[in-house]
């Protein structure tokens, strides 16, 4: 089978990673030509445009920053869709969006998938990350093998766009786990607490988390570099605001979050990595949280290993 894809960046870049080093006979492309360049010279195809990639291989994932950038994507590919090509959208994306691109690229003969990754830049790196499928069935089972060398769990969701929906909800979750963190790790230095000391409580603790174990080190290291920024996590809590919204859910927490990034964006830059929200809170106390000890980015320490589906048990 032959595989596109489109969209290097940091997260893509390290699930195209994955395939080419397990020998998948794989072809790229992305605006940026010294990240084409970067996957050529270890052997992976160069994709002239992505209406190219579509003509050329089996199947073809995005994995692009915006809904707007895959509609751009997609407008270019679905001329040259037809019975046996595949579409998998790896961007996190809004699930509206997605239902109607796949049903363009299904009416055309095709397969369409979103599968959203989640997890972190350093478990992707590895194959150690976790994906959500939203197909049928069938589908699902043809791409399974795919999915488990892109990543270690992966769970079939449902239909076409209940993957999306799972993953701004996971995504909320890690935003509002950050901003407590921040205040957390914050308020300790103000108690005058070791931080060393702070962090280890919290880990061994009711209160610990993933991201309290991954980003909370960053943050005191003071890299806070998780390879992710505040414009992306505005985006994620404002597609998961838009399904509460069009559900009639009415949310508390949410809304804050959007503000708290909101108001980081326009202190700080839209680029700026996203745990440094805690700017925010050392800025206006005036006090440095970090501590030594601590790394300055997320290293994935489990070893890749070959992936496989998580079952949920349905009574």
């Amino acid at each position: 089978m032959k595989i596109g894809f489109i969209g290097l960046g940091n997260v893509g870049s390290k699930l195209a990673g994955s395939l080419l080093r397990n020998g998948v006979d794989l072809s790229v492309f992305d605006l940026n030509s010294q990240l084409v360049e970067k996957f050529a010279s270890k052997g992976a195809g160069i994709g002239e445009d992505p209406a190219h990639l579509m003509r050329l291989c089996d199947l073809v994932i995005t994995c692009l920053p915006s809904p707007a950038a895959s509609n751009s994507v997609m407008q270019l590919m679905l001329p040259f869709v037809k019975e046996g090509k595949t579409w998998l959208e790896m961007s996190t994306t809004d699930d509206a969006e997605v239902r109607r691109l796949g049903a363009e690229v299904i009416s055309r003969g095709g397969k369409a998938v979103d599968c959203p990754v989640s997890g972190g830049c350093h478990r992707a790196n590895t194959g150690n990350i976790s994906i959500f499928a939203g197909c049928d069935r069938a589908t699902f089972e043809i791409i399974l093998p795919l999915l488990t060398t892109m990543g270690r769990r992966v769970l079939h969701t449902g239909e076409l766009g209940s993957a999306s929906i799972l993953k701004v909800i996971t995504n909320f979750l890690a935003t509002a786990n950050l901003v407590s963190c921040a205040e957390a790790l914050t308020v300790s230095k103000a108690a005058g607490l070791d931080l060393r000391n702070a962090y280890e409580a919290i880990r061994i603790s009711s209160g610990t988390s993933f991201v309290h174990e991954t980003e909370s080190q960053v943050i005191l290291n003071g890299s806070r570099d998780i390879s992710f920024t505040m414009d992306l996590v505005a985006k994620d809590i404002g597609l998961f605001q838009a399904v509460a919204d069009r559900e009639n859910v009415p949310l508390d927490l949410n809304p804050l979050l959007i503000k708290v990034f909101e108001d980081g964006i326009k202190r700080f830059g839209s680029r700026e990595l996203s745990p440094n929200i805690i700017k925010r809170l050392e800025s206006v106390t005036g006090l440095d949280i970090t501590a030594p000890g601590f790394p300055a980015e997320m290293i994935d320490k489990e070893p890749e290993e070959p992936g496989y589906e998580v079952k949920v048990n349905k009574v």
